[in-house]
Order: structure tokens, then sequence, then C-alpha cells
């Protein structure tokens, strides 16, 4: 789908989103309900009316990647917080670099908002969809807060 932040590729597999990225998936292509559904999400996303999402999500990784997921989606729209914040809040606060690793690996992007995560300074860092994407999506939250 066309986003303001360029092109998102969305996979499904057994009635839950798994993937949302802006590289091309390998795979069958075509629109169930339920990526009808992730798709009207975002466009309402984007518009500044959706600031919680209802798709059903299942991300695949490890428990640490799957608690990192988790703090990611707590984090409210339109606001931010460390690594370090989210090493914490998982109970692992020596855990920062490896909360970024986790980061990287989000395989849902948006919907598991790991664009929300910056530095400890409040640089921003690190996104696997490229920090122009980071910033617009940050720029957009607090357009709409």
């Amino acid at each position: 789908m066309e986003t303001p932040v360029g092109t998102l590729w969305m996979e499904e597999t057994d009635g839950a989103l798994t993937r949302v990225t802006n590289r091309p998936l390998d795979g069958p292509e075509g629109e169930t309900p339920l990526l009808q559904q992730a798709k009207r999400e975002l466009l309402e996303y984007f518009a500044g009316t959706r600031r919680t999402f209802s798709v059903p999500l299942n991300p695949q990784g490890t428990a640490f990647q799957q608690a990192v997921w988790a703090a990611l989606r707590k984090i409210p729209y339109g606001e931010t917080r460390s690594y370090g914040a989210i090493a914490a809040a998982i109970g692992n606060p020596k855990a920062a670099r490896a909360v970024g690793s986790a980061n990287n690996k989000n395989p849902i992007l948006i919907f598991t908002p790991c664009h929300r995560v910056i530095g400890a300074g409040g640089a921003l860092v690190g996104f696997a969809a490229g920090l122009p994407v980071k910033e617009a999506l940050l720029a957009l939250e607090q357009k709409y807060r």
C-alpha cells in the first residue's frame, strides 16, 4: 500500500498480521479481510484519526523480542521512550543494546511502534525502515497529538 512514508507491504498468517515492512515480500499477493482492515487502520493512522490499532498481531521472534515488542505497543501515541526505559520496563535495565537489536528486528512496523524509541539523549537513532521514515512518523504523531 502507498503511504506518506512510502510503500508498505503486509503479510498475514492464520488470521493475524505477521509482517509490515517497507521492503517487498515474497509470497502470494492479494487482499484478505484482515489485510483490508490493516490497510484501513493505517490510512486512519496517517490521517490522524487513529491512535491505537485493533488488528490481531503475531510477530515471530524470541521471548526477549516478544517482551520488547509488547513494551513498545504500550508507548502512548505521540510519546517516546529511550532504549534504556524499555529495558527497564521489561525488567532488564542493563539490556538497552539488546532492546535496540530487538527493535531492529521488529517485523510489524507502525503497529508495533519501534519508531517511538529514541536514544537516551533524545537523538533519533536506529530504525530498520530508515531514519527519515522514523522522523516522519514521529512528526505525524506530534502533529495530531
